[in-house]
């Protein structure tokens, strides 16, 4: 069905190609997974499917891309559209209309299909996809989650033949994701279609793969395989691939249901330890190991003075609760957030906790109750007032950016914190190794875009820190990155507050977890205690090794 020969796509100016020699095959009524580090060009192969590279994005395509015969260097997109349908990493830029119903019926429209087709694919899919609720609602009023599940929708309603879906989870809390990938499979198997999917959460879709794609890295030849064998030689792989390669499995398990049939001999290898929960530590001075090696741990302009200091909560909230147009996002919220803390907030699409973090930092009003920030209320206090006390780090992490390259946007930052020169673009390294000073912010991945932002917010050392989801599009290794720069955050007494739906992340990370439901918080407490009762928010360890009180593959390593 996809035909890649000898194929090589390059940009512009750059010195080496963003992908070269590939050469495969994906065969009709496949879902074929592609995986590899962040930056190898995996979103560059998917766009020489659609056409949008090189019609839409520039560059220079050698080689030979068919989709069901047709040359996509010679089809532009608009003449791929009945054949493919995409869904790109960021769904408000696939959004043409307002509301939802419109947007699920809009493909439908542009290839002439019948009114009466058009109001029946257009339920379906509202059911598919769990959206009956939403029909009505204005696109720009879902959620991150929301706004995912309905740019999947609307790729659907015209039958494709071929659907190529860069990481369409990484917006969905885990029942969500479940009833997406479910949708897929039924695609797949009942109809045929073919998937052609990036993913780097892959703890969520790899048992469900025919064929696993592997980019090694940038400009590499890919690695093409049973998902199994793949697995076994991939740098980035879940943590059920880990656990099976510490265990010493083969072959290694891809499911949790896999793993917790053979994890019999490692339970009992395991009985009498007991696993060792982060502690929220306070009063730390020294800078985190990775930053002290790159030498800005010396600098007194980046670290003295720039902690948070001690006292009382960094953060409260006391009956808060916000109304947007006829929705209460949040409803009678009790929180706070001491020094030295890290913070999940989970729970599903559309449950408030994007709003809760936006009224923290004073981009929301409560409609009632109260929030403080340290002594300030935050929608009354001027944000050159706020930014000392409070950062966020928003879901569209372009949001933040405006400069045209890497070595600008780290230059301002450091000038807008007042921390040393070098500070900031120091922190990128730490997060994302081996990127050019010259890069424009848009030629990033999203990961890479997001790490970036990261480093933007971090340089400002603010004693709270706030995240959005912020794990979209880094594989496992920039993940661990990030992992050890905010615990030596936290070290140093600095909170962090993070809405994630990446269990994995909470489970390495934070110290508290907080369910919110309708705005609602059903749960509070240590993360062990949270995520090991919940069958959805619950990582791959714990399942596995239940009822062990296990949470990652670090724990297990470390008491082995």
């Amino acid at each position: 069905m996809i035909r890649f020969e000898d194929v090589s796509v390059t940009y512009g100016d750059a010195g080496a190609p963003a992908i070269s020699g590939v050469d495969l095959t994906v065969p009709e009524g496949e879902l074929v997974l592609l995986v590899g580090p962040s930056g190898v060009g995996k979103s560059t192969l998917l766009g020489a499917v659609s056409g949008l590279v090189p019609h839409f994005t520039g560059g220079t395509l050698r080689g030979r891309v068919t989709v069901d015969g047709r040359d996509t260097r010679t089809h532009k997109p608009r003449e791929l559209a009945d054949l493919v349908g995409t869904v790109g990493q960021d769904p408000l830029a696939h959004f043409v209309t307002d509301t939802v119903e419109d947007e699920l019926a809009y493909g439908m429209e542009s290839l002439g299909l019948a009114p009466e087709v058009m109001r029946r694919r257009v339920e379906e899919t509202l059911d598919l996809l769990g959206l009956t609720e939403l029909r009505d609602r204005p696109i720009a009023t879902l959620s991150g989650g929301q706004q995912q599940r309905v740019a999947i929708g609307s790729v659907l309603t015209p039958h494709p033949r071929v659907l190529v879906l860069d990481e369409p989870t990484s917006a969905l809390d885990p029942a969500a994701a479940e009833e997406v990938l479910a949708v897929l499979q039924r695609l797949v198997h009942d109809l045929g279609t073919t998937v052609l999917m990036a993913e780097h959460r892959l703890e969520r879709v790899v048992q469900y793969a025919d064929q696993v794609i592997l980019l090694p890295g940038p400009g590499e030849s890919p690695v093409i395989g049973a998902p199994a064998e793949v697995m076994a030689v991939s740098p980035v792989h879940p943590p059920v691939v880990a656990l099976g390669r510490l265990a010493g499995w083969d072959p290694l398990p891809l499911s949790v249901r896999d793993a917790r049939r053979r994890a019999g001999a490692l339970r009992e290898r395991l009985e009498g330890f007991s696993p060792t929960p982060p502690l929220p530590v306070t009063g730390a001075t020294s800078a985190p190991p990775a930053i002290e090696a790159r030498g800005l741990g010396r600098s007194p302009r980046f670290w003295k003075g720039r902690g948070p200091g001690s006292g009382g909560p960094l953060a409260e909230a006391h009956a808060l609760t916000v109304r947007r147009d006829r929705v209460e996002a949040l409803r009678r919220v009790d929180l706070t957030v001491a020094p030295g803390e890290a913070i999940a907030l989970m729970g599903r699409n559309g449950a408030g906790k994007s709003t809760l973090l936006a009224t923290l930092v004073g981009m929301v009003e409560p409609t009632s109750g109260t929030v403080l920030v340290g002594s300030h209320t935050p929608h009354r206090t001027h944000p050159r007032e706020l930014v000392r006390q409070v950062g966020l780090v928003p879901q569209e992490p372009r949001d933040l950016l405006y400069a045209d390259t890497v070595a600008a946007e780290c230059a301002a930052a450091d000038a807008d914190a007042g921390a040393a020169p070098g500070s900031c673009r120091a922190l990128v390294t730490e997060l994302l190794p081996d990127v050019p000073d010259t890069t424009h912010p848009r030629d990033l991945s999203e990961g890479q875009r997001l790490a970036l932002a990261l480093a933007i917010v971090l340089t400002g050392r603010p004693p709270l820190l706030l995240l959005d989801e912020p794990t979209r599009g880094l594989d496992y290794a920039a993940k661990a990155r990030l992992v050890t720069v905010l615990k030596g955050l936290a070290a140093e007494g600095h909170a962090i507050v993070l809405a994630t739906h990446d269990v994995e992340l909470a489970a390495d990370l934070a110290h508290r977890v907080v369910i919110l439901a309708d705005g609602e918080v059903v749960a509070d407490g240590p993360t062990a205690e949270v995520v090991v009762s919940s069958p959805a928010f619950a990582p791959q360890v714990s399942k596995i090794l239940a009822p062990q009180k296990w949470l990652t593959i670090a724990q297990v390593r470390d008491a082995l």
